[in-house]
């Protein structure tokens, strides 16, 4: 699943051991979701998009495609 957390991070200058923190994750699973290789739960999506004071189809990016649905 795509998603807008580095470009958002970036803008806000926030980094990732910063974001890790703030929604109780290691710094190596934003580097993950940054890079596409692990899907959110739905949990720390809320987690992410509170932080950014946006919701969650404002970061991720859902592909029926891509997910095959």
């Amino acid at each position: 699943m795509k998603n807008h957390i580095q470009a958002l991070r970036k803008k806000h200058k926030v980094t990732q051991n910063e974001l890790a923190e703030a929604v109780d994750v290691t710094r190596q699973t934003i580097i993950s979701l940054e890079n596409g290789r692990y899907n959110a739960s739905l949990i720390l999506a809320h987690k992410i998009a509170q932080f950014f004071n946006l919701t969650i189809e404002e970061i991720f990016i859902f592909d029926l495609e891509e997910e095959n649905i």
